[in-house]
């Protein structure tokens, strides 16, 4: 990722954290539209508190981007316990997908192109990491 690109995600999620409860619930909802074999691996009894650790996930790594030396275990050792819990490479493309969406119904015409290609490329990078740290490492 250029810095400029690191710089639009973090500038981005800025203005998402704001309405982060709303956020979290929209992206939920889009998940399980874009693949509904996902809707198992969560207890929907406490989604405010799902909500709230995604938020929290998603956080730490868009904070972590200008400083990968901390954000790469932190993304290998999440990666590992999805793992446990159910999450297969495929979940990866779907959670993607599910973001960019909740992403561009967020932020609206905010979510310009420059926005959405810095946003594509550092979740690329991110599941990347974790997909070698859950299945090949």
């Amino acid at each position: 990722m250029t810095p400029d690109q690191i710089a639009l995600v973090q500038q981005s999620f800025r203005q998402v954290e704001a309405t982060q409860e709303a956020t979290a619930k929209l992206f939920y909802e889009r998940l399980w539209q874009v693949d509904p074999s996902t809707a198992p691996l969560f207890a929907r009894s406490d989604m405010a508190l799902q909500g709230h650790k995604l938020m929290a996930a998603i956080a730490l790594m868009v904070n972590g981007l200008s400083r990968p030396e901390t954000v790469i275990p932190a993304a290998q050792d999440m990666a590992r316990r999805h793992v446990a819990y159910g999450v297969t490479r495929a979940h990866y493309a779907s959670v993607g997908a599910a973001l960019l969406r909740t992403l561009r119904q967020s932020l609206g015409e905010r979510f310009t192109p420059e926005a959405e290609a810095a946003w594509t490329a550092a979740y690329e990078l991110l599941s990347a990491i974790m997909i070698e740290a859950a299945y090949n490492g």
